[in-house]
């Protein structure tokens, strides 16, 4: 039977936590390195319905993509949300292990799969790392391969995430030749995707004055939500832990859904 410790290995060789940034809280964050992991399970966010789910199933290991906890805390009761989630998980011994933002940069992490996903080439980061391999880094770019407007490459996004709908920033019918990506919330590397000289960022999400920027620079956004834009990526992981641990039974959560509906 696997260890926690060991399935954390496997997870840090896929995304090194180097490559998390300085204000990310990544790694084992709860458990014990020794506990068994006979039972895993992947997630996006860990909410009040993955924890039952995972008690339910008898999962000893949760791999979530949102650290919980994500911000230092004074005190773990059951006064908030925060404190009840960990008390649970505490008390039925399921350990959480978070990759977050080194799993978005790394060679082989999220906006990885999200530029290949698109049918992008010569994909490279956006913000590279100083020092170490040019395949890791924050988001990516990468050439569309074919000429296509910004509301074909919408469609090309909603296609490949399963989603019904997507929220564009700019004119959707200005070519495109090169793509920037950026899972989750991505305004901040608006001015990377600037200097690559990217017509359209793809992202989760990005704030109201960050759309004024990118329309105000003639740079389209292509807004797929920020579970969208990641979830998937939990899924393939599940694939691969249960691959790399053929011992452990690994799933991704079939309880967990995007909080925001479209009306």
């Amino acid at each position: 039977m696997p260890t926690v410790g060991e399935i954390a290995r496997v997870l840090e060789q896929l995304a090194p936590l180097s490559l998390a940034e300085s204000w990310d809280n990544v790694g084992l964050l709860v458990g014990d390195a020794a506990w068994p992991a006979e039972r895993v399970m992947t997630c996006l966010t860990i909410t009040p319905e993955v924890v039952q789910e995972a008690v339910a199933e008898g999962a000893h290991l949760l791999v979530s993509h949102h650290p919980l906890p994500f911000r230092p805390l004074k005190t773990v009761t059951a006064d908030t949300t925060t404190g009840r989630l960990l008390l649970q998980l505490i008390k039925h011994s399921i350990a959480v292990y978070s990759a977050h933002t080194a799993f978005d940069s790394a060679a082989a992490g999220i906006n990885q799969h999200l530029a290949i996903g698109l049918g992008l080439h010569q994909i490279a980061p956006l913000r590279p790392v100083a020092h170490g391999d040019p395949e890791e880094g924050a988001g990516r770019h990468g050439l569309a391969g074919e000429p296509l407007s910004r509301r074909e490459l919408a469609v090309r996004v909603k296609q490949f995430l399963a989603i019904d709908a997507v929220r564009l920033v700019g004119p959707d019918d200005k070519s495109v030749t090169r793509v920037a990506i950026a899972c989750g919330s991505g305004g901040s590397l608006l001015e990377a995707a600037a200097e690559m000289r990217c017509d359209v960022l793809v992202t989760g999400e990005a704030s109201f004055h960050t759309c004024l920027e990118a329309e105000s620079r003639g740079i389209g956004l292509i807004l797929a939500g920020h579970f969208a834009s990641e979830r998937f990526a939990l899924v393939s992981l599940a694939d691969y832990l249960a691959d790399q641990a053929p011992a452990a039974t690994v799933w991704a959560s079939r309880s967990e859904k995007d909080p925001l509906k479209t009306i």
